[in-house]
């Protein structure tokens, strides 16, 4: 029982320290503890998951929902979350049931770890440790952020990144891993339109089956010319042999 409050004490102390080492804005320690949402959402999830792992669901959703409804952080209290976790300016965070988070992540605002439906099991993304995810990035899907991953703001990850990476975009794309540039296409303006290619390529078919249509009848019309004459001349001969 000692070993469990003495290792809860060190995850929320993890937290705390969290917040002196990854944002310059955090002054003192009282300042910090009280006024800071994202310390005050992930220490309320510390307790919510303690009792959601024992069967108190009802009562560990409350606490998160109460947690919500004062810092505007939505953790459900299934997800593990693993210690030196930061939130920094959390408003709009989602973090699903099924989501496992390592040691030392960092969320900024808007960030959503969520689902792609309805299913079953394992639905929300596994994140390592030491992960970056700036604001409004969406990771959706029972899908792995490796170590020391970082996602640019407004991303939408639906795929497995390696460690060591940095990601971009909508979707995301790799763009640089263990240090080195991926070549990749990054115009995030000049996106292709599936459907307007659609309609173009529809277009395209449309066309030369035009002009198919349209070299049958030239040829049907010439074959029928040929033909008229042919019977023509074949009358004209009849008619000098009666003669």
């Amino acid at each position: 029982m000692w070993s469990r409050l003495k290792h809860f004490r060190r995850v929320l102390q993890s937290d705390l320290q969290a917040v002196f080492d990854r944002d310059p804005a955090a002054r003192n320690t009282l300042e910090v503890v009280v006024t800071y949402a994202g310390l005050h959402a992930i220490w309320s999830h510390r307790v919510a998951h303690f009792l959601y792992k024992r069967r108190w669901y009802f009562i560990a959703r409350f606490i998160s929902q109460i947690s919500r409804f004062f810092t505007g952080i939505e953790i459900h209290p299934g997800a593990q979350i693993g210690k030196g976790f930061f939130i920094d300016h959390g408003s709009g965070v989602v973090i699903g049931e099924t989501c496992e988070i390592g040691d030392h992540v960092t969320l900024y605002q808007g960030v959503t770890l969520g689902g792609t439906g309805k299913e079953k099991g394992k639905r929300h993304p596994t994140i390592e440790d030491h992960v970056m995810i700036a604001s409004g990035a969406k990771v959706l899907g029972s899908i792995r952020i490796g170590r020391c991953v970082k996602i640019g703001a407004g991303s939408v990850v639906l795929r497995d990144v390696p460690l060591n990476s940095t990601v971009v975009g909508v979707p995301g794309r790799v763009v640089i891993q263990d240090g080195v540039r991926v070549q990749t296409d990054l115009d995030q303006v000049n996106l292709p339109d599936p459907v307007t290619e659609m309609f173009r390529t529809m277009q395209a078919e449309i066309t030369k089956l035009k002009a198919e249509i349209q070299e049958l009848r030239k040829q049907k019309t010439t074959d029928s010319s040929e033909k008229g004459d042919e019977q023509d001349e074949l009358k004209s001969l009849q008619y000098t042999d009666q003669n």
